[in-house]
């Protein structure tokens, strides 16, 4: 009786370990570079793939709207980038694989078999727009992610382990 008792015991510890520390929730994660303990913060995931990066252009002061989609492998494909002014830090012509149209004042830059793995984005301090849109809520990166420091974003599987020691995004 006793080694039955003692088997689901194991067994139940065993259960509950996977669970608490296998990898299952898709998010986007950001996470701190160039420091020895990092912070994650992090977006759960659904089933809508794409997303937008909207900031504010800290020379022309107009937005520029980035949209993704993850595909498989948890990769990040570029679709379009949308922006009112050329000259410093914009694309003024298409490469390959892409296409730059102009429609009422505004560029359109389109991606074509753009995939990444990941990409790290550096949060100034100044006072201008950086959100993430996804399911219709702005996600404020400003107040969510400590400015003046670079993180890298990607998309992972979280254990609930992981999630609990992470910071979730509102």
């Amino acid at each position: 009786m006793r080694q039955r008792t003692l088997m689901i015991a194991v067994l139940c510890c065993f259960c509950l370990g996977i669970a608490l520390f296998l990898p299952l929730q898709k998010v986007f994660v950001f996470t701190e570079t160039r420091t020895e303990q990092s912070k994650q913060c992090y977006i759960p995931l659904t089933t809508e793939k794409k997303f937008q990066i909207r900031y504010t252009h800290s020379i022309h002061q107009s937005d520029v709207l980035e949209t993704y989609q993850y595909v498989e492998g948890n990769r990040l494909q570029m679709l379009e980038m949308e922006y009112e002014d050329l000259a410093i830090g914009m694309p003024g012509y298409a490469e390959e694989n892409q296409t730059l149209t102009q429609q009422d004042g505004k560029y359109f830059l389109h991606f074509y078999d753009k995939v990444i793995d990941n990409f790290t984005i550096y949060i100034g301090d100044l006072d201008l727009e950086l959100v993430l849109i996804y399911q219709d809520v702005e996600y404020n990166l400003k107040e969510n992610l400590q400015r003046g420091k670079s993180y890298l974003f990607q998309i992972k599987r979280l254990s609930f382990y992981e999630q609990w020691k992470g910071v979730r995004m509102k």
